[in-house]
């Protein structure tokens, strides 16, 4: 007999509560299939920024999720809101907007759990993801890079495709809170856990706002001191609404990919933001080669971000301070881009790019 609260997928009985049934996966010794690997990823000291700034500063190694990103969290969350609301039954399909990582990892869960996986995403994104995507038996359509108003949006080509179909959900990781919920559930009680709560920051890129959002709500819920800093990438909308209540972007275009926005999202609205800062693509960058070069973590440019922004907030703190942040990905996912040296030089990238780092790059 299966109970209201749990649904037969695979033959698998799961439960429809969101928390119970994280819980039930990831808290024992042994993983329960690809959804008991969401979660509980090592937090990781990195040791010579740490040494340098006299902080720790310590990294949730998310790459160490079941599909390799920390969008693993906020992909398992949306579809056990929109199984747990009766949008989504055996069979169905799922159907989402997303620069890549978060459709990387609903394609994933839907492989383990049943479900067919449509995905939309803007014409500028790395080949990998787009491949990675396919492999995983994904529906790729890629479109011209629209802003959100516009109805040729990405976004909204996935919500019009999910409309058509029956059994169908356009799981809307943006506005949807179960992305935020994944991050107040999991990654902020994992952060206040390891660190035994003495956590004083964390800093967090955003594009959708769940993971800043949802661990920022958490931790403040457990100590209202500890500083939560949302890091932006050049030409974003972000750092100027919180700084200024402005939603004005700063100048350029940006090499990360994934975070960034032109508007407020309904995750990120009431998020407790205390500061924010901008972290141009030459730190994002240098940092993301000094992480490979000195700490060995081959990573995508987001996390160089990140980290940046974390050594940033520790010159800024003082000695003595524990700051979060997280390595989104790994860099295998942006080889063709963000280690060529081809492309780096039309972005003005290679020539500030220490010398010491050219070895990591392929081409001309």
């Amino acid at each position: 007999m299966i109970s209201p609260s749990t649904l037969l997928i695979n033959n698998v009985k799961i439960n429809l509560t969101l928390t119970s049934f994280f819980v039930r996966c990831t808290h024992s010794s042994i993983r329960n299939g690809l959804v008991g690997m969401v979660g509980r990823t090592p937090l990781v000291r990195l040791n010579k920024i740490s040494d340098e700034t006299g902080c720790d500063i310590l990294a949730k190694a998310e790459m160490c999720n079941g599909g390799g990103s920390v969008k693993d969290r906020a992909a398992l969350f949306l579809i056990q809101d929109a199984i747990r609301k009766g949008q989504l039954k055996p069979g169905g399909t799922v159907v989402e907007g997303t620069a890549g990582n978060t459709g990387i990892g609903l394609a994933h869960m839907c492989l383990s759990m049943g479900f067919k996986c449509v995905i939309f995403m803007p014409n500028n994104q790395s080949q990998e993801k787009i491949d990675i995507l396919r492999t995983l038996g994904a529906e790729v359509t890629t479109v011209p890079v629209c802003p959100w108003d516009n109805p040729n949006n990405y976004n909204h080509h996935a919500r019009r495709f999910a409309e058509s179909l029956k059994n169908a959900v356009w799981t809307n990781q943006f506005d949807n809170r179960a992305n935020r919920l994944a991050h107040i559930e999991t990654t902020g009680p994992e952060i206040w856990e390891e660190t035994q709560g003495k956590v004083d920051a964390v800093t967090f890129g955003t594009g959708t706002g769940g993971t800043l959002s949802g661990v920022g709500t958490y931790l403040k819920e457990k100590n209202r001191h500890i500083k939560v800093v949302l890091a932006d990438p050049q030409g974003s909308v972000l750092y100027n609404y919180f700084k200024h209540g402005k939603l004005e972007r700063t100048p350029g275009d940006s090499i990360t990919e994934g975070i960034g926005q032109g508007r407020l999202t309904e995750n990120l609205k009431g998020s407790p933001i205390d500061d924010a800062c901008v972290v141009i693509d030459t730190e994002a960058v240098n940092m993301t080669f000094k992480l490979l070069d000195e700490e060995g973590f081959l990573v995508g440019s987001t996390s160089g971000l990140n980290v940046a922004s974390a050594y940033r907030l520790a010159k800024e703190m003082g000695r003595g301070h524990t700051i979060v942040t997280c390595l989104c990905d790994s860099g295998h996912r942006y080889h063709a881009k963000l280690f060529n040296k081809d492309v780096l030089r039309k972005r003005g990238l290679l020539q500030t790019l220490p010398e010491q780092y050219h070895k990591y790059l392929h081409g001309n």
